[in-house]
């Protein structure tokens, strides 16, 4: 782990710490690291699934006799 001294908003961090649900700043800083993280993930995985519709790829699914429930 990398050990860090950084100057950080305060009302900003409380309002992170509020929307989180973290105790404490550290906590607070690595929450919002991996939301961040997961949102980039999300958002890329999202343009991937839009490509692939875009291409075709689910209209299969549009067909009912082409897949079971």
């Amino acid at each position: 782990m990398v050990k860090l001294l950084i100057e950080v908003d305060d009302e900003v961090l409380a309002e992170a710490q509020r929307v989180l649900g973290t105790a404490t700043e550290t906590d607070t800083v690595n929450a919002a690291l991996i939301e961040v993280a997961k949102r980039i993930k999300r958002a890329e995985a999202l343009v991937e699934l839009v490509e692939m519709g875009e291409q075709g790829d689910f209209d299969i699914l549009l067909r009912k006799g082409n897949y079971r429930l």
